[in-house]
């Protein structure tokens, strides 16, 4: 095909998808918790009741050096009233970024109930000793991934990067205990939560929490309904 017919056949392709072509839970804001966390783990848990793959996978958002915005879709490894957790190596292209600029966003996507969450806020780095809790919390093939510790940098060929994950492996399935240096978890806390309920007709909710000081070392969260 000539480039012009093949962008063509894309639009075609594009044009012809269609969105929830399922039935939608019902939102009503009025009913939403004062603190956003509850209310995402009630929309993760019906996510996972509705058979939503990974639900636990999330874009996160980090800008460079020049203040270039980066993306990335990654798991989640908790949400609590600290704030949502991931983990990565700090020597990493994202763990750069966020050494110099430590702000993240989140973004959450589960087109089975036409839902997205998103989350906005600094991030901090947990100590070292959770980031090991962290590490050895997870699979075999997880810890045989960090243990390669150059995430990010320029590999030579698929056939060394096979040779070194499958040195990594090896070594991961020795010793289950191995340490990676580099590997660190960080906490992403919320200064903006906005739950999004999708409709068929359009009629979308968005409901955005907004966190506010309120005397002392007391937070809390201010809801506001927008407009789609």
């Amino acid at each position: 095909m000539t480039d012009d017919t093949s962008q063509h056949a894309f639009r075609d392709l594009l044009h012809a998808q269609r969105v929830w072509d399922t039935e939608l839970p019902g939102f009503d804001p009025e009913t939403a918790p004062p603190a956003p966390l509850a209310l995402f783990h009630t929309w993760f848990a019906e996510a996972v009741a509705a058979g939503q793959p990974e639900p636990h996978a999330m874009a996160l958002a980090t800008a460079d050096a020049e203040g270039l915005p980066d993306v990335r879709t990654l798991l989640l490894h908790d949400a609590d009233e600290r704030g949502w957790h991931f983990a990565s190596h700090a020597t990493s292209a994202k763990g750069h970024q966020l050494a110099a600029r430590p702000h993240a966003a989140l973004g959450f996507y589960w087109p089975a109930q036409g839902r997205q969450v998103r989350v906005r806020g600094p991030v901090v780095r947990c100590t070292p000793a959770e980031s090991h809790a962290d590490l050895h919390a997870r699979s075999t093939g997880a810890l045989a991934a960090a243990l390669t510790g150059a995430q990010s940098e320029v590999v030579g060929s698929v056939a060394e990067l096979h040779r070194t994950a499958d040195a990594a492996r090896d070594r991961a399935v020795a010793e289950p205990d191995a340490e990676a240096p580099t590997w660190t978890r960080y906490v992403v806390e919320p200064a903006e939560v906005e739950f999004f309920q999708g409709d068929a007709r359009r009629r979308h909710i968005r409901l955005r929490y907004r966190r506010t000081e309120s005397g002392g070392t007391g937070r809390d969260w201010t809801r506001e309904l927008l407009w789609p």
